[in-house]
């Protein structure tokens, strides 16, 4: 599957809720999230409108590495 290409940070911090992600922190321009689902892990997203691919990317596939699954299931999940 396809990684969305519009995603902002808003969007993603609404979707990560569904893996359980809250956010814990806020430094300028950086949003952090923190999920105690599987184990306590955090993730830092830029707040921007939108996200670069690459960033975006990374972000799924360290989720992805968390949760023990594929990014492709976590893109399903999350979308």
């Amino acid at each position: 599957m396809k990684l969305p290409r519009d995603i902002s940070a808003q969007d993603l911090v609404k979707a990560s809720k569904k893996l359980g992600y809250e956010v814990t922190r806020q430094v300028g321009s950086h949003i952090r999230l923190t999920t105690e689902q599987n184990g306590q892990h955090h993730i830092t997203i830029p707040n921007h409108d939108p996200i670069k691919i690459g960033t975006l990317s990374a972000i799924i596939a360290d989720i992805a590495n968390h949760f023990n699954i594929t990014k492709d299931q976590v893109i399903q999940t999350l979308w």
